[in-house]
């Protein structure tokens, strides 16, 4: 055994839980100050490193990359498999203009203002594409955690986005910084080339390996439920990996295997869904946690006029104005895209990222990482108090009723089979008023439960369906478009 084994594993392990603790609990606090929950990760962090009251001293940045990617890949596959394929398909092509185009443009911008600030050309169009990309789960935080809905557009474009932009910082960030220490020079042509390659190699291997996956799941009978979200983590690794391999863009692929894997009927998808969802969180807080440890308050004060300066320009004027040229061909409301302009945040990327030119070794690469961190703070602590605010204010809350305060959900071991979903019983549906019993189900389909605010409620014939009600109907899957003549959408949780 090791010298002062058990102790020193002990030790570190009770430092991990009380830092992991502390960014849980604190989490509330994201309610009450309108800021991205991450945020508050990432101050633990910082709160606990070398400067800080935990005097942790941790300085290796290849750690952290390592981590920082590996958090983003489950991330990236829980927002994946999350994303609501169906009602995505309406927002695909802003939002890919957004994560590609928008990437571009707002480097060139925010190069452009870091030069005028004296920083050299080279540095600052690096500065430009490592806080180019917007981060949905940092919006996101802010409007769960203040209860804000927003119109299926205007959410869909931010969550699209943001899971489509990172690939194209990434290559941005990597091809800049080969760049730099080959000596400066970057040719636009290959550099296209090889966005070009990547972003096609990305999204062959990512949706090839959901459809595999896909089809693989239906076939295997593994002996417990618990192993399925262990297969559908093995696919997501390969799947980033294969890709990255393959000189494919390994952020893009995995998201891509998330959608196509949720948008298909999976055996044990709620455990699946849950499980991920875990992960995807449990990621956040470790990367966060990580990146602060990284940080030196001391230096972030030399950077602070420059940083603040740019998060400012970036919040106000590159983001926005990128934004509103880009979506109005496709008659986006003004309001809708100011709003998108206004609240795309930043989060972990551009700090992972810019741990890039700090493993390479460039000449003032460490004033750059706090640069960027700043940049994203300071970005995301002002637009992000005042999301509810702006929402409110440029008209983009949805109109779709509250969503039901239970939380019922079914897991099936079959892939065939009932569905058990939820509808909003609006006073204008013919079925409002009326007895069960007087309802014209499809064969197989009828109400299982009914909640009435916020009260659970186990239905008869006799029970009336009120208005403001969320019915409970359990079907056959081919029964859903005759269910949904009865009570309209189902409710999207």
């Amino acid at each position: 055994m090791s010298p002062g084994e058990p102790f020193a594993t002990a030790a570190m392990l009770t430092a991990f839980g009380a830092l992991l603790a502390s960014s849980v609990v604190l989490s509330r606090a994201s309610a009450r100050f309108g800021v991205p929950v991450a945020l508050l990760f990432l101050f633990v962090g910082v709160a606990a490193g070398t400067e800080g009251l935990g005097h942790i001293a941790f300085d290796d940045y290849h750690f952290a990359f390592r981590v920082g990617t590996a958090a983003l890949v489950l991330i990236l596959f829980d927002g994946g498999l999350n994303t609501p394929v169906g009602a995505a398909r309406a927002v695909l092509a802003p939002s890919i203009v957004l994560a590609t185009l928008g990437v571009l443009a707002t480097t060139g911008l925010v190069s452009a203002a870091a030069h005028a600030l004296g920083i050299a050309w080279t540095k600052a169009l690096l500065l430009g594409a490592i806080v180019s990309s917007t981060d949905a789960a940092a919006v996101f935080s802010v409007l769960k955690a203040t209860g804000t809905r927003l119109r299926q557009r205007v959410g869909h474009t931010l969550e699209l986005e943001s899971g489509f932009n990172d690939p194209m910082a990434v290559i941005l960030t990597t091809s800049l910084t080969a760049a730099l220490i080959g000596g400066g020079h970057l040719a636009a042509l290959p550099l296209a080339g090889e966005i070009a390659l990547q972003l096609a190699v990305g999204a062959a291997v990512g949706f090839a390996a959901g459809i595999a996956a896909h089809w693989a799941i239906l076939r295997i009978r593994l002996p417990a439920a618990g192993l399925y979200p262990a297969f559908t983590l093995a696919i997501c690794c390969l799947s980033f990996g294969v890709a990255t391999l393959l000189r494919g863009s390994g952020f893009l692929a995995v998201y891509l295997t998330g959608m196509t894997l949720g948008a298909r009927t999976l055996p044990h998808a709620v455990g699946i869904r849950r499980v991920h969802d875990a992960l995807g969180w449990l990621s956040q807080v470790l990367m966060f946690l990580l990146l602060g440890l990284l940080v030196y308050p001391s230096r972030l004060l030399l950077v602070a006029g420059t940083g603040l300066a740019l998060a400012i320009f970036l919040a106000i004027v590159a983001r926005p104005l990128v934004t509103v040229l880009l979506l109005a061909p496709f008659r986006y409301e003004w309001r809708e895209s100011a709003y998108v302009g206004w609240v795309g945040l930043r989060g972990a990327v551009p700090i992972v990222l810019a741990t890039i030119p700090v493993m390479a070794r460039l000449p003032g690469a460490r004033e750059l990482f706090d640069m960027v961190f700043f940049i994203v703070v300071a970005g995301a602590v002002v637009p992000g108090a005042t999301v509810p605010w702006v929402t409110r204010v440029l008209g983009v809350r949805s109109d779709a009723p509250p969503p039901p305060k239970t939380s019922i959900e079914v897991d099936v071991r079959s892939h065939l089979g009932d569905e058990l979903r939820s509808y909003f019983v609006s006073p204008q549906l013919a079925v409002s008023g009326a007895h069960i019993r007087d309802v014209p189900f499809p064969t197989g389909a009828a109400v299982s439960m009914i909640e009435r605010g916020g009260a659970l409620i186990a239905p008869s014939g006799s029970t009336r369906i009120e208005p403001g009600d969320y019915v409970y109907v359990i079907a056959p899957e081919e029964s859903r478009p005759e269910v949904e003549l009865l009570f309209g959408s189902a409710e999207e949780h």
